[in-house]
């Protein structure tokens, strides 16, 4: 396969894969709705909230950190969920971010590798994240403005292990990242597929 095709056929088969199963919802490393998009926002590092819904709602922060030039991110993120009545779960999870694609004029997105590991844990229900997708998208700025936003999408699979209940997920994630300006952003996302509902969240930069 020719190189400048990889990109797409990925993109392809994990979009593809969205309708093939259908296990219980989760999502990301800390089992929510969190999308990611292909750019690193920030020079050394990043710190924001994040609420998102699907059926149980979720309040995580989080802190990211990298290297000046560097093409990778980590993301320690951490939180509670409401179960509807139940015991709240604790969320805890690493995310991590490796960019491995920069458009050209055959392929005009950008794209990155998105992984990492994480838990819901909650008395006789807890589970184990490890998310595997791939972040494609490109940056469009506003003439005369120092904002600009990044539509992206990210078909994602999340191998679950849990109590009794091991599982592998599956899904697509449409985002939007708008920075207002160099040192904040707002962040929604939207899943679909064994994902659904959605997350906003904003982000303070250095």
């Amino acid at each position: 396969m020719p190189r400048k095709l990889l990109p797409a056929a990925l993109a392809t088969v994990l979009a593809l894969s969205v309708s093939s199963l259908a296990p219980e919802a989760a999502a990301q490393s800390t089992g929510t709705p969190v999308f990611h998009a292909p750019y690193r926002p920030f020079e050394a590092n990043e710190y924001g909230l994040v609420i998102t819904d699907q059926g149980n709602i979720s309040l995580e922060g989080f802190w990211g950190f990298s290297q000046p030039g560097a093409r990778w991110d980590f993301k320690l993120r951490g939180g509670v969920q409401d179960n509807r009545g139940g015991n709240a779960a604790l969320l805890l999870g690493v995310d991590a971010r490796f960019r491995l694609i920069d458009q050209t004029e055959d392929f005009p997105l950008d794209g990155a590798l998105i992984t990492g590991v994480g838990a819901s844990l909650v008395e006789d229900f807890s589970r184990l994240f490890i998310p595997i997708g791939l972040s494609l998208g490109r940056r469009v700025n506003f003439e005369g403005s120092n904002m600009s936003i990044v539509p992206y999408i990210e078909p994602v699979i999340i191998p679950i292990i849990g109590d009794g209940d091991n599982d592998v997920a599956v899904a697509l994630g449409l985002g939007g990242d708008l920075r207002i300006n160099r040192r904040f952003e707002l962040r929604v996302g939207i899943g679909l597929g064994d994902i659904e509902n959605f997350s906003i969240g904003f982000s303070i930069t250095r």
